[in-house]
């Protein structure tokens, strides 16, 4: 029996050793679904969850809806309440894998990597392929990524009346900062 504990203690200590995550409880996600010559639609959240595995190259993010904040305090509303839904629907969420990532060639050098994944929105989950940018130092890991997304793939409906001032395709960007938890 003491061998078996001993063997589940060693099998633990070395997957603690082994297994490098780094993350964030302050990322930033922007987002810009503005039309020329209408008022600004953008909205930022800098309370945004994040775990890289890099071991494995395993990316989660998790965002609060309503940590989405806006210039006007109205649109604010309507986008929580009309569009987003954010008492039905309160977060967002990305499960995806940095493909080929090898933590070892990190360096203050940008590397850009595939990332793939599931984004949950609105209750709609979508395979989302893009790019990320990673840079290394010492204690922390820089991301960022942009790519876009189209509302009426996650069952976000814009009204008529409001349509043409909504662009059809919101660009997101994110960008956190990693560390050793």
């Amino acid at each position: 029996m003491k061998k078996i504990a001993f063997l589940g203690l060693l099998v633990f200590a070395g997957n603690v050793m082994f297994s490098q995550k780094v993350m964030t409880r302050t990322g930033e996600i922007k987002f810009e679904a503005s039309m020329p010559a209408f008022e600004e639609i953008a909205a930022k959240n800098n309370m945004v969850s994040c775990i890289l595995d890099e071991s494995t190259g395993d990316f989660v993010a998790l965002a609060l809806v309503k940590g989405f904040k806006f210039k006007a305090p109205l649109m604010e509303e309507h986008f929580n309440e009309n569009y987003i839904e954010s008492s039905k629907f309160p977060k967002s969420t990305f499960k995806g894998k940095i493909l080929n990532f090898d933590a070892s060639k990190l360096s203050a050098a940008k590397t850009v990597y595939d990332l793939e994944g599931d984004l949950t929105l609105h209750g709609v989950t979508k395979k989302i392929k893009t790019k990320i940018t990673l840079v290394g130092t010492a204690d922390k890991v820089n991301v960022t990524s942009n790519f876009s997304v189209k509302p009426q793939d996650y069952n976000i409906e814009i009204p008529s009346l409001v349509k043409n001032k909504i662009a059809e395709n919101v660009k997101i960007a994110i960008n956190f900062i990693l560390q050793p938890k």
